[in-house]
């Protein structure tokens, strides 16, 4: 990555909270890039540069800041003492906390990702998200399950969000019982995909129950 590249990102980094303060009023929109350039005193011709690719660049930025203040916010080994289902619950809940308070722009953003053109772009951004959580949770898999969590943490999260962006609860309380179920529903998954997987001598089998029923052991 060049200097430039890099000098970019840094500033497209800077730029998307303000740039998410900004379209709650103007939309994901070159107006937002330049009300959020004034507000931190940058050129605002650089910042439409940066931004250059429009309203996913801003709002890719926008979940670049979301990961860096989540991950931020469980630094110094705060999950390590939690079971597996707290660490995902604390880090989604970090994630929308990031994101409290902008939540017109939320739902900006999500009908700006839902449009067929945006599709793939967004599902590689989810799936970013889900492998960021678990890689901060702990998890090491290599094998298929490495996708088969990430892919139902991106489909839980993305439905949280929504959740989120409409929940005029206090304390988002709809939200965090939403956000529990679901995370109850993942860690029954894998319960009964590790009993389904255990290796074959100790998986339950019709065929063996029926020869013990007709050869009974002595």
């Amino acid at each position: 990555m060049t200097q430039e590249a890099q000098s970019l990102d840094a500033l497209r980094l800077q730029l998307a909270p303000l740039v998410a303060d900004a379209a709650v009023f103007d939309g994901w929109s070159g107006e937002a890039v330049k009300a959020a350039a004034e507000a931190a005193g940058v050129d605002p011709a650089l910042a439409t540069y940066a931004f250059r690719d429009g309203a996913m660049a801003m709002i890719s930025a926008w979940i670049d800041h979301v990961d860096m203040t989540m991950a931020a916010s469980v630094a110094g080994g705060a999950l390590s003492n939690l079971p597996i289902r707290e660490r995902i619950r604390r880090l989604v809940w970090a994630r929308l906390e990031a994101v409290a308070g902008r939540e017109e722009a939320l739902l900006r953003a999500l009908a700006i990702m839902a449009m067929p053109q945006n599709i793939a772009a967004s599902t590689r951004l989810g799936w970013r998200s889900a492998d960021a959580m678990w890689r901060l949770a702990g998890d090491k898999a290599t094998d298929y399950n490495h996708y088969t969590k990430r892919a139902i943490l991106a489909g839980i999260y993305a439905a949280t969000l929504h959740s989120f962006a409409r929940d005029s609860s206090e304390d988002k309380v709809e939200t965090r019982t939403f956000l529990d179920r679901r995370i109850e529903g993942i860690m029954r998954f894998e319960k009964a995909k590790a009993q389904f997987l255990r290796k074959p001598e100790d998986r339950f089998s019709v065929t063996r129950l029926l020869g013990r029923m007709r050869y009974p052991a002595r």
